[in-house]
C-alpha cells in the first residue's frame, strides 16, 4: 500500500489531506476528463495520513476573539467522511533517505510511519522574548495561550487593588488641573508588536476590558498601550494603511509607544526600552514568527524564519518525496514576491502540495503553485477595519465596510465543511477559489 501522510492539522495540512484524497479517488473512479483520470487500477492501494497530536483544527485567524475556547472544529468531522485517516502523535525525526518519520502519541508510545509521499504542514509558532519576567505574558498564537488570557482578563476584577483606584475618578491629589486620573494597573494591558495580531489584539482588547471593567464602573479607567520596537506603529503594514491605522487607534483611545521594546515583565508592570514602567495588569506579545520546530527536522534549505524553501510545485528544494506547505514553506507568488505567515497563503499552499504528492504518486503532471491576489484584512476592533489589495496594499475599504468583509473571511470562508466528504472534496480542488480578492 503507497500512503501520502501530511503532518500538521491547521489550514495548509487539513486542505493538503483533501487535496490528496480528491485526487486518489479521481483516480480510483477514473473520472473523465479529471486532472486524476487513470485506467483506474492503481488508485484503490493509495491512501491519505493527517499525522497531529491536536484532535481540532484551531481558527488561528480568530484567537484575538473573545471565548477563543470556541475558535476550534473537530478534525475527524471534517476530514474522516473524505476518508483520510488521522494518527493522534507528535513528529519528532524524519528519516528523508528511507522516507519514514517517527511519532509519538499521547502515552509517550513511538511508533514508525512509513510515506511514499509526505507534507510537511506544521505552521509557525511565536518567537517569545527571553527578558525578566517573560512567564508573565500572554500570547494569541494558539489556542491555550488564547483561552489562558481570556481567563486572566476575566480574573482581573479579583485582583488585589491597585494603589490608583483609590484616587478619585476626577482630579488626582495634588496635580495641577486637568490632569487626568491614573489608569489602574488592574484595567492597563501592553500589547508588544503593531503587525496585524498586534493590532487585532490591541484594538479588540479595548472593547473586552471595558465589558468585564463596566459592571464595577471602572470602564472609562481602561488603558491599552501598544508597543512597537520600529520607528513608527504598522510600518510593516504599508504607508497607505498608516493613516488608517493611526486614526483607528485615536478613536480607541489606544496609546503608541514607538522605537521601543519591553525589557522586563512584572505581574503589574512592564519596563520599556527606554526606562519607562507602566503599571499594567496584562502584557500580550505578538512580535515575530518562526516555522514551527517540525521543520528543522526536513535537510532542505530554509529562510531566516525556518521555512522551507520550495520550487514551483512546492517541492523540498534538494529532498526528493517531500512537499511543504502554509506556514512551513517559503514559496514563490510570482513578480519577485514570496508567501507570507497568513490563511491566506497556507489553504492555497496546502491544496496545491496535496494534489502534487497525490500527483506524482500516479504518474500525473504536477500543477504550479499560483496563488490569488494579495489581501490585507485588518479587524480593527469598535473603530471597524481595514481592507488593502496588493503588494503596495492600496486601501480599498475601512471603516464598517471593511470589518463585514473581514468577519466573512473568518467567520465564514475560512471554515471547511463538517461530516460532508463530497463537499470537502470539491473544495479541495486547487483550481477552486475560497476567497475573494474583491468584497465588492
Amino acid at each position: 500500500m503507497s500512503e501520502i501522510v501530511v503532518v500538521g492539522g491547521g489550514f495548509a495540512g487539513v486542505w493538503a489531506a483533501a487535496a490528496a484524497a480528491r485526487l486518489l479517488k479521481e483516480a480510483r473512479q477514473g473520472v473523465p476528463g479529471g486532472v486524476g483520470e487513470t485506467d483506474g487500477t492503481a488508485g484503490p492501494e493509495h491512501t491519505v495520513r493527517l499525522v497531529t497530536p491536536e484532535d481540532d483544527m484551531v481558527m488561528r485567524p480568530r484567537l484575538y476573539e473573545a471565548d477563543p475556547h470556541t475558535m476550534r472544529v473537530p478534525l475527524d468531522r471534517i476530514l474522516g467522511p473524505a476518508g483520510v485517516r488521522r494518527t493522534a502523535a507528535a513528529v519528532t525525526a524524519i528519516d528523508t533517505a528511507r522516507r519514514t518519520l517517527t511519532a509519538v502519541d499521547r502515552t509517550g508510545g513511538a511508533r514508525e510511519i512509513a510515506y511514499d509521499g509526505l507534507v510537511l504542514a506544521t505552521g509557525s509558532r511565536l518567537v517569545r522574548p527571553e527578558i525578566p519576567g517573560a512567564g508573565h505574558l500572554h500570547d494569541v498564537d494558539t489556542l491555550a495561550g488564547a483561552t489562558a488570557l481570556d481567563a486572566h482578563l476575566h480574573a482581573l476584577p479579583d485582583f488585589p487593588k491597585d494603589q490608583s483606584e483609590d484616587q478619585p475618578k476626577g482630579q488626582p491629589e495634588g496635580q495641577p488641573e486637568g490632569t487626568p486620573a491614573p489608569a489602574p494597573a488592574r484595567w492597563t494591558a501592553v500589547v508588544v508588536g503593531s503587525g496585524a495580531t498586534g493590532l487585532e489584539v490591541a484594538t479588540e482588547l479595548v472593547h473586552r476590558l471595558r465589558a468585564i471593567a463596566a459592571p464595577r464602573g471602572a470602564a472609562d479607567r481602561v488603558r491599552v498601550v501598544l508597543v512597537e520596537r520600529a520607528a513608527a506603529v504598522g510600518a510593516s503594514l504599508g504607508a497607505p494603511a498608516a493613516p488608517v491605522i493611526a486614526r483607528a487607534l485615536a478613536d480607541l483611545g489606544i496609546e503608541t509607544r514607538a522605537g521601543v521594546t519591553v525589557t522586563a515583565v512584572e505581574a503589574d508592570a512592564v519596563t520599556l526600552s527606554d526606562g519607562s514602567r507602566l503599571p499594567a495588569r496584562t502584557a500580550v506579545w505578538t512580535a515575530g514568527v518562526r516555522a514551527a520546530e517540525p521543520a528543522r527536522l526536513v535537510p532542505g534549505r530554509h529562510d531566516e524564519a525556518g521555512r522551507l524553501e520550495v520550487d514551483a510545485f512546492l517541492r523540498v528544494t534538494g529532498v526528493p518525496g517531500v512537499w511543504a506547505a502554509g506556514d512551513a514553506a517559503t514559496a514563490p507568488t510570482g513578480h519577485g514576491h514570496r508567501t507570507v505567515f497568513s490563511c491566506q497563503y497556507a489553504i492555497p499552499l496546502g491544496k496545491f502540495a496535496g494534489h502534487n504528492a497525490a500527483a506524482t504518486l500516479l504518474g500525473v503532471e504536477p500543477e504550479p503553485f499560483a496563488p490569488g491576489p494579495y489581501v490585507m484584512c485588518l479587524d480593527l476592533g469598535d473603530a471597524g477595519g481595514l481592507y488593502a489589495t496588493g503588494w503596495e496594499r492600496a486601501v480599498q475599504l475601512t471603516g464598517d465596510e471593511a470589518k463585514k468583509y473581514k468577519r466573512a473571511v473568518t467567520e465564514q470562508w475560512i471554515y471547511p465543511p463538517l461530516d460532508d466528504g463530497p463537499e470537502l472534496l470539491r473544495q479541495a480542488d486547487h483550481r477552486l477559489r475560497t476567497r475573494r480578492s474583491n468584497p465588492v
